[in-house]
């Protein structure tokens, strides 16, 4: 569709003069026109339709506020590494400090205090005791799934051989209600019992 030219007397988006006010589609009469509401045909395009809101503004509240928060979190993180190192060195010096006045470096250095040393006869052992606990766990839960699959088939054999009752016919067709009414019973019985 061509755009008529536009008449003497106004002033198109690109004629100069100011396009205050005018918008994305150069003002009220291109809209209307795009829109096709000057000629009758008071429907929009099926392209029009189409890219009517298909168009990326960029703006997302929700991963602004993500973006926000991550900045938010990332300088609390800076601010408490920075003090958690000026509260290290307003400490004193390190432990482990070497006296390089005195010749005897490798005996003056400060050793840190070592934990007791594991024997390969305690390590063996804490790996067995690790390892049992660990069979004993998974042979507990194997224990449950089995009973919950055990009660699962038991229940639904049951709902079967319900749904095998409620479903046979007579010879004409007709439902036999001797199993519905023993149904009806027993959900009556089970309800004024509880």
């Amino acid at each position: 569709m061509k755009r008529p030219p536009p008449s003497a007397g106004e002033e198109g988006p690109a004629g100069g003069g100011s396009n205050k006010g005018k918008g994305r589609w150069g003002g009220r009469r291109r809209n209307e026109q795009r829109l096709g509401s000057g000629r009758g045909g008071g429907a929009l395009s099926l392209a029009a339709f189409a890219n009517a809101k298909s168009r990326n503004t960029g703006y997302n509240p929700a991963l602004i506020k993500k973006q926000k928060e991550f900045y938010r979190n990332a300088k609390l993180i800076g601010k408490y590494k920075r003090s958690k190192k000026q509260q290290d060195d307003s400490n004193g010096p390190p432990q482990y400090q070497t006296h390089e006045n005195e010749g005897h470096d490798a005996e003056n250095v400060a050793k840190p205090h070592n934990k007791k040393k594991r024997t390969g006869q305690s390590l063996k052992e804490e790996y067995e005791k690790k390892r049992a606990e660990a069979e004993k766990t998974k042979e507990e839960r194997e224990a449950i799934i089995q009973a919950k699959r055990e009660e699962r088939e038991k229940s639904e054999a049951k709902r079967k051989e319900l749904r095998e009752k409620m479903f046979k016919k007579t010879r004409s067709g007709q439902p036999v209600m001797k199993y519905r009414i023993e149904h009806l019973l027993e959900t009556a019985l089970g309800s004024s019992s509880k």
